[in-house]
């Protein structure tokens, strides 16, 4: 098969990737061979390509918003069949047994682990999932705009838990691609009033398209003050900036694997009053299940970019680049002229 490896972490400008032939992989106990159909362009996928993420697996294929059907079953499985539709996501395993699972947040178990950075993911022909975390996907919706909701859709659908927003309370979503946007369109089901705040005009003009009340720059002041917000782009410098725009009691929610180094916060302007600062760490399976069913419920369909597996690292520096609102998408079928 056809997979894209992180050969040397570094800028994408320097062609961290490296574009290979390698086995099929071969489905564990508990596991599903996957034939990948769409991968979806996860900013994370970039942290990994690019370092900001330490290394776990050497050589690891990214991409963790798999649409796909099962090629295989391993020995211990049921409940799946060979080409049944199949979603892999972000959140790979866990172990089961510690305190966080426990007690219903496996997001935070130690010994997780995590599809294209602890395991192959899906920027390659074929990939495996253990099936327990594997997701059963709507059949009426395709699988290009599928892909983006198996991250960007979960994630954004987390961040938005965490704010503790009230009904109908104003949400601010600081960065606007792929995460954001849909997170947006939950919001605005529910009765929110959305501000984005984001430095590129494509993707204030979609947001104003999507319903949003208004689309103004990164650190410009939203209209109004804010019962919640979430921070989507990786800017630290950002943080005391939406903490100044929340109301009394308001909450921040950060939800990027990684960001940059955070500013010193001047308590009286950015803390006081109550207000608070979480971060996001992954997601729970339920939070998957909950927000594929939201999804479904509400018409949330992601604004998608699609191109070929073969230019992978061209997605990825068009993502950092900001060269497309929304999401990209990876579809492994040739295209012409491809070999």
């Amino acid at each position: 098969m056809r997979a894209w490896v992180v050969d040397r972490p570094g800028p994408i400008e320097r062609e961290p990737l490296r574009f290979v032939e390698r086995p099929v992989p071969v489905p564990g106990f508990g596991e599903l061979l996957v034939q990948v159909r769409a991968c979806g362009v996860c900013r994370t996928d970039l942290h990994v390509a690019e370092g900001d993420l330490p290394v776990r697996r050497a050589g690891v294929t990214p991409g963790h918003e798999v649409v796909g059907v099962v090629a295989g079953i391993g020995a211990g499985v049921s409940g799946w069949a060979v080409g049944d539709r199949v979603g892999v996501a972000w959140l790979r395993r866990t172990d089961g047994t510690c305190r966080y699972c426990l007690r219903g947040n496996e997001n935070l178990c130690p010994g997780s682990e995590y599809t294209g950075w602890d395991a192959d993911g899906g920027y390659a022909e074929y990939t495996s999932v253990p099936s327990a975390f594997a997701y059963r996907l709507p059949a009426e919706v395709d699988d290009v705009a599928l892909a983006p909701l198996l991250c960007a859709g979960i994630i954004g659908y987390r961040a938005l838990l965490r704010t503790s927003l009230p009904p109908g309370g104003r949400l601010g979503l600081y960065g606007f691609g792929g995460s954001a946007h849909l997170c947006a369109q939950v919001a605005l089901a529910q009765g929110a009033t959305v501000h984005v705040l984001t430095r590129d005009e494509a993707s204030r003009r979609l947001a104003l398209d999507l319903g949003c009340a208004s689309a103004g720059g990164s650190h410009d002041r939203p209209p109004e003050p804010l019962d919640g917000a979430i921070l989507f782009a990786p800017a630290g410098d950002l943080v005391p900036v939406a903490l100044r725009a929340l109301d009394r009691g308001g909450v921040l929610a950060v939800a990027g694997i990684h960001l940059s180094d955070v500013p010193v916060l001047h308590y009286e302007s950015e803390l006081f009053y109550e207000k608070e600062l979480r971060s996001v760490t992954s997601n729970t399976r339920e939070n998957g299940r909950e927000f594929l069913d939201v999804a479904a419920r509400y018409g949330v369909r992601a604004t998608t970019h699609p191109y070929p597996l073969s230019e992978a690292q061209r997605a990825l520096g068009d993502l950092k680049a900001g060269r497309f609102d929304g999401a990209a998408v990876l579809l492994t079928a040739l295209l012409p002229g491809e070999r």
